[in-house]
């Protein structure tokens, strides 16, 4: 896992690598600017394109001055640095990197407060104004030259973070930020880089190695982790000889109603192509010819109105009930006999989602590890309203602890929540993916994972990336524009045998 810090955990971890290593901080400073050029100098080659920076007077600010310089060293040409004088404070590494420049003969300007703005000419804007030590909205002159710069329309490069976006917290509708086309950021991303209010503000992202102390950043043990491929292998048990159906679990899916059958037929497929031993989809009379067509090989168990279905609930490794299910009667009295009578951990999505929302006591009764797997407007309805993402961890942490429950909180990097206080983020998974029946195949990998004893921690982390990435693997390499939810399924087990391999 890479750990995700705070700002506060940041400086803890320079700190420590300067102390310990031992390295001077402008010198750690230096390195952390070679990586930024050596990004930097292979996406953007072109020596002749006018380059402007706009540094503030912090580490930040000195960030971008010996990027400049170091720019200057592999001879691009046209660089021109403009110092936004707006605070009294000047660090010590921003004063040494100022005077190192001045050797260069680049072109430098200084901004004072309240002074007219100077034109621009340049291609492409570094953004190093100000970095993760922002803890409160811009305004004055910091927000004026932030909108100036926006208003220019050009390629704007972020230094570490976008000046006047937070790095945790929550992040303000329409807040003063730069947007940036690129942030080149140093060791790991930042946690809000990764939370959808990031998208008006950083198109893309990436992390470069400054050579922080590894150990040192475990240590700090962060509730933030990001998921890696090296990590996904390690949980995945590959299939070994003499084992047979019975080895790899029973999966049982409680879905669909006579007009949404595709969501029981999608996660059930989704669950028997993850591995699951056998898959029994407990589905409506109406839907019966409808099973049997598209995938002879789920068993079934028919549900007809105003009756609840016999089920020999201990029979089943995993259970998971919400894709298509509706928000009827039988539905509710259905989800109240599973949550009574089933004690493993459920996976619960989708229509039960929104049943639980209308009866806080029985998600009280959850049996302890039970996964649910709710988009935003899921989240909300079950635990409230939000006015951001960063206030959408904070409570799910809380309500997962309080519950004893993982929360699979979907978005582009879909985030497992655990009872013991951690916060997930999975780097799998692209736009493509973005259609109707997408969650119902997750479901169904999860369930599969559950069947097969994994724990629930590693049916989310594992079930979440398989998923994702199924979806890289057919989209990304033909740019596909749209991936459908049964081609993912088709992709699964490709997916997990390379994971395995």
């Amino acid at each position: 896992m890479l750990p995700l810090l705070l700002s506060e955990q940041i400086r803890q971890a320079d700190a420590f690598t300067i102390a310990n290593e031992p390295i001077a901080s402008i010198d750690l400073m230096e390195r952390a600017s070679k990586a930024f050029v050596g990004w930097f100098i292979n996406h953007f080659p072109d020596k002749n394109v006018g380059i402007s920076f706009y540094c503030g007077t912090g580490n930040n600010g000195g960030d971008g001055l010996a990027i400049a310089r170091l720019l200057k060293d592999h001879q691009y040409k046209r660089l021109s640095v403009k110092i936004a004088y707006f605070s009294e404070r000047q660090t010590d590494d921003f004063k040494a990197n100022l005077q190192r420049l001045k050797q260069t003969g680049v072109t430098i300007i200084n901004i004072n407060k309240s002074a007219e703005l100077p034109p621009d000419d340049g291609i492409i804007l570094i953004d190093a104004l100000l970095g993760t030590g922002l803890n409160k909205p811009l305004s004055g002159d910091y927000e004026r030259l932030v909108n100036y710069i926006n208003n220019l329309d050009r390629t704007i490069v972020a230094v570490d973070v976008p000046t006047g976006f937070f790095s945790e917290r929550e992040i303000l509708p329409n807040a003063a930020a730069i947007k940036a086309d690129l942030v080149i950021t140093f060791q790991q991303p930042k946690i809000s880089f990764l939370l959808p209010e990031s998208a008006p503000y950083i198109n893309c992202w990436e992390a470069v190695n400054i050579g922080i102390n590894e150990s040192f950043v475990q240590w700090l043990n962060s509730a933030y982790q990001f998921i890696e491929e090296k990590d996904i292998r390690k949980i995945l048990k590959p299939r070994r000889p003499f084992s047979n159906k019975g080895t790899y679990g029973h999966a049982l899916i409680i879905a669909g109603q006579e007009k949404t059958m595709g969501a029981a037929l999608l996660s059930a497929s989704a669950a028997a192509h993850a591995g699951a031993g056998l898959t029994t989809a407990c589905v409506p009379a109406s839907g019966l010819t409808a099973l049997n067509s598209y995938l002879p090989e789920i068993m079934v168990i028919v549900r007809n109105e105003n009756e609840l279905p016999e089920i020999e609930w201990e029979k089943f490794n995993a259970a998971a009930i919400g894709p298509g299910l509706g928000k009827h009667d039988d539905a509710a009295k259905l989800l109240a006999a599973l949550i009574k009578n089933y004690k493993k951990p459920l996976v619960i999505d989708a229509d039960a989602l929104n049943l639980l929302a209308q009866d806080k006591e029985l998600l009280k009764k959850l049996p302890a590890g039970s996964i649910l797997t709710p988009h935003m407007k899921e989240f909300d309805r079950l635990f409230g309203p939000h006015t951001s993402w960063w206030k959408r961890l904070e409570t799910g942490l809380e309500e997962a602890r309080q519950l004893n429950i993982y929360i699979v909180l979907k978005n582009d990097y879909t985030i497992t929540i655990t009872p013991g206080g951690k916060c997930y983020f999975n780097p799998t998974g692209n736009a493509a993916m973005a259609s109707g029946g997408m969650g119902d195949v997750l479901t169904g990998v999860i369930t599969a994972m559950l069947a097969q004893k994994y724990t629930p921690l590693e049916a989310c982390l594992a079930g979440i990336y398989i998923h994702g990435k199924a979806g890289d693997e057919l989209a990304l390499p033909s740019r596909l524009n749209v991936v459908l939810p049964g081609k993912i399924i088709s992709q699964l087990p490709v997916t997990m045998a390379k994971l395995m391999a």
